[in-house]
């Protein structure tokens, strides 16, 4: 079974694409075509709210361009989940949140787990998102490294290794079995590291965009058999249900072009 899933970098560069195409290509199943895109003509720091909600109107975008092009799912590549629930009321397609998915696969690895994210600015966001998903019952602490995103794509071996400590004491200090990595780019790092160095995964340290890239795989596969169909009922009914013209007003008056 073929899918091609769009994988939308949202930090408005380029600059993060490479690494994350060579780090998810050994996991591509047969059939599977992963395309690396960012968004454009929007802040490339994601890191602060302001330009989070910017971009996340730049994500908009990007999803409905997917769909139109084909894609059979799409996945936002920040654990920040920058406007995923807002996408899936705009697409039929699978939208895809590495946080939400890693958390998802977590208890097949281990009974509770720790985020382990990249700067003090996320970890309390982090924390609520923990809360919005239903999952602060099993995860048992929201931590990070401290490091910011255009830091860490120049040594991406030193945030790896700082990473790997930092996620097996987080385990230790909060008695949990399980590693999320709370970002695209500390995970990526990680896996490159591994695999340059060969060192040994015994640790159950979760790799998002692995997660999210299977959960992508999975919901595509559905929806090419008939087996997916969003709920339009309530939390994601689209505006043109209840008002085409208004919608259609909206994306004419608004929409990025």
């Amino acid at each position: 079974m073929s899918s091609r899933i769009n994988f939308i970098n949202p930090f408005g560069t380029p600059q993060y694409n490479k690494l994350i195409e060579e780090t998810l290509a050994p996991y591509l199943r047969n059939g599977t075509e992963v395309v690396v895109t960012n968004t454009t003509n929007c802040p490339e720091n994601i890191d602060y709210y302001y330009s989070k909600h910017l971009i996340e109107e730049a994500v908009f975008n990007e999803v409905i361009k997917a769909e139109k092009a084909g894609f059979d799912a799409v996945i936002v590549g920040c654990c920040y989940d920058p406007g995923v629930r807002v996408s899936r009321e705009l697409v039929d397609i699978p939208v895809v949140g590495p946080l939400e998915a890693t958390m998802l696969f977590a208890p097949y690895y281990g009974h509770d787990f720790v985020v382990v994210t990249d700067h003090h600015k996320a970890v309390p966001y982090l924390r609520d998102m923990v809360r919005v998903y239903g999952l602060d019952a099993n995860c048992h602490g929201v931590s990070c490294i401290d490091w910011f995103a255009e830091d860490m794509i120049k040594d991406t071996q030193a945030v790896a290794v700082d990473a790997a400590n930092k996620a097996v004491a987080a385990m230790e200090a909060n008695d949990a079995e399980v590693c999320v990595f709370g970002c695209t780019l500390i995970s990526a790092s990680y896996e490159k590291w591994l695999r340059d160095t060969g060192a040994v995964r015994n640790h159950a340290l979760l790799n998002p965009n692995t997660m999210a890239l299977k959960m992508a795989e999975a919901l595509a596969d559905l929806r090419s058999q008939g087996a997916y169909q969003i709920s339009r009922r309530g939390y994601y009914q689209q505006l043109q249900q209840h008002s085409p013209g208004e919608f259609e007003l909206v994306r004419s008056k608004f929409a990025r072009k």
